[in-house]
């Protein structure tokens, strides 16, 4: 199945604590449909001391945020858009925005 989000996508989050941020995509989890988003949903994570963190603490890290919550960003207008898919005259299949048809990435390309 074909997720309307992929890494490096910047998208924007429309429901929960972190509403109307936008952020970059670094990792998409195709079993669970979540996506961890850069700089959204941030929570902190207390460390027992060890050796790679002597004295321990607080890191704040961020987590995985569901997929329905969030829609990439329009390149041609920054406004948040929902994902078409349409066949090229080349017979790649490419995923764009709906709002103003620009492409947002090709998903395959044709074997020759």
């Amino acid at each position: 199945m074909a997720s309307h989000v992929k890494k490096g996508d910047m998208v924007v989050v429309l429901a929960g604590d972190d509403k109307g941020k936008t952020g970059e995509v670094l990792r998409v989890y195709m079993k669970s449909d979540k996506v961890l988003i850069q700089g959204v949903n941030r929570v902190y994570r207390h460390m027992k001391p060890s050796r790679q963190n002597p004295h321990g603490g607080r890191i704040q890290k961020e987590m995985p945020v569901h997929v329905s919550n969030v829609l990439p960003v329009d390149p041609e207008t920054s406004q948040p858009t929902r994902v078409g898919f349409r066949i090229t005259q080349d017979g790649s299949k490419e995923r764009y925005a709906r709002k103003s048809g620009k492409s947002l990435g090709l998903l395959k390309k044709v074997k020759k």
